[in-house]
């Protein structure tokens, strides 16, 4: 084929193992790309990088890591056109989502340059108390060390983003191991680092098989393991190395509520389109949709058409709303979670079918409560529709799961939003919109199996440092 091979990157240049991977489209099959595969001594020598820069990456001046984060943000803006189209033909994302997932990732890496810039140390006067006088303590935070990074598929440019940002912010070296299907865009990333005046040892992007991520997690040299995946991976991660600082964004079963004050109109829109966007790929991927009883009929004859009307085909065409799943086994698996639900009872209202790799956008209803796409994660473009007798109906419901990311609440009434604010066992509350809405600058993260941790630029670097006091003594206030 002649194709170019990617190199990886070693702290900080470019590197070549001994042997290749490729990287295929899920659409089509057709190759997009081959990388290097870093041996396990390059693995160690990022490792021992890492670990010999982390004081000077600790003590950079602020005006150094803001302005590389700055780089990154604008070198990505500069080459938007160019990642985006990466990200399709990797990922399988339709081109109107890839160009909507650089430009969060631009803002994300501006965000981080700006929060750096604003990252101060804390004062505290301690005489408060007579025993204190003279006293005063100074509160700054301190980077665990460095930072693994092991990141998903489904946005493998914006949740590398999510890690990468935040760890240079605070001063922590960084090593990313991103997802097996989708490398190119982690290094690319690399690429632009490399661009700026960072030191050497302070990152690693190392495309290794998940076989080999074990012996990473465990490596005592690595204090901080952030992860971003399914929920049974992320618990046997935190299990392994129950002594290492561990954060964890793990799987949603996001329900939309759509209540009886709704705007049935934008509701079913929304709905319609955050269930299956991305092919459903998404932790915060609208899955139940659960509306009060009086409302029920006239929101489903709203959704219907609104989920027909999505335009389903090659994610590379401008029109396209739903691509494909990431391989056809996973559009298997969506396939035989629906089946089992169907043999259980439920009715399919619109879609059911694969091809190939791509699930048509379906709508369940009658479900059965413990069905697999009422129970686990379906990360698929599926929904099942729910009736809610009342209010307090429907938000047991949405906390009738062992997940508890982000739930959307369609409602004109401050009094249901504070409600729902107050009862809804999750990280966030999306008032008058899908649970599928994120600022990639608030806090963000889940509680029950949906993980530990937040990130968003302050919360992530907050999460990677530690508070340190220093208190002075016999000073005149």
């Amino acid at each position: 084929m002649g194709m170019d091979v990617r190199t990886f990157w070693l702290a900080g240049r470019p590197a070549t193992g001994d042997a290749e991977l490729t990287v295929t489209n899920p659409h089509d099959g057709r190759v997009v790309g081959r990388h290097s595969v870093p041996t396990d001594a390059q693995v160690e020598e990022a490792i021992a990088a890492a670990q010999a820069v982390t004081a000077q990456a600790a003590a950079l001046p602020v005006h150094v890591r803001a302005d590389a984060l700055a780089h990154v943000s604008r070198r990505l803006a500069e080459r938007a056109d160019e990642i985006a189209q990466l990200i399709t033909a990797e990922n399988g994302k339709p081109i109107v989502w890839a160009r909507g997932e650089v430009g969060r990732a631009v803002a994300t890496f501006r965000f981080a340059a700006e929060e750096t810039r604003r990252w101060s140390g804390d004062v505290q006067r301690l005489d408060t108390e007579p025993a204190a006088a003279g006293r005063l303590a100074y509160v700054s935070r301190v980077p665990y060390g460095t930072v693994l990074a092991i990141t998903p598929f489904n946005f493998p440019l914006n949740l590398v983003a999510h890690k990468v940002a935040p760890a240079i912010a605070v001063g922590a070296p960084i090593i990313v191991k991103p997802a097996p299907a989708t490398p190119l865009s982690a290094l690319v990333l690399g690429e632009i680092l490399a661009e700026t005046d960072l030191p050497a040892g302070m990152f690693s992007v190392l495309p290794i098989p998940n076989d080999r991520a074990g012996a990473l997690v465990a490596d005592p040299r690595l204090p901080v393991v952030s992860f971003t995946g399914s929920a049974p991976v992320g618990y046997a991660i935190a299990d392994q190395v129950p002594r290492k600082h561990v954060t964890l964004e793990l799987g949603g079963n996001a329900a939309a509520v759509v209540l009886a004050d709704a705007d049935l109109d934008w509701a079913a829109q929304r709905i319609a389109l955050y269930s299956n966007y991305q092919a459903g790929q998404s932790c915060i991927a609208v899955q139940r949709v659960i509306v009060e009883q009086p409302v029920y009929d006239a929101f489903v004859e709203r959704l219907l058409p609104a989920v027909d009307g999505l335009v389903t085909g090659d994610p590379a065409d401008e029109k396209t709303q739903v691509g494909p799943l990431v391989s056809v086994a996973a559009a298997e698996r969506v396939e035989q979670w629906v089946r089992e639900a169907v043999d259980a009872g439920a009715r399919v209202l619109a879609g059911g079918t694969r091809e190939g790799a791509t699930f048509a956008p379906t709508v369940l209803a009658d479900v059965p409560a413990d069905a697999k796409v009422r129970r686990e994660e379906v990360f698929g473009p599926v929904m099942v529709l729910q009736s809610a007798a009342s209010i307090d109906d429907a938000y047991a419901m949405v906390n009738d799961s062992r997940y508890g990311l982000q739930a959307g609440v369609f409602t004109r009434s401050l009094d249901a939003a504070f409600r729902a604010n107050r009862e809804l066992e999750v990280g966030g509350v999306i008032i008058g919109d899908v649970p599928s809405y994120r600022a990639d600058q608030m806090p963000y993260g889940g509680v029950k199996d949906s993980g530990i941790g937040r990130e968003g630029l302050r919360s992530a670097m907050d999460d990677l440092t530690y508070e340190k006091v220093m208190v002075l003594t016999g000073i005149s206030l």
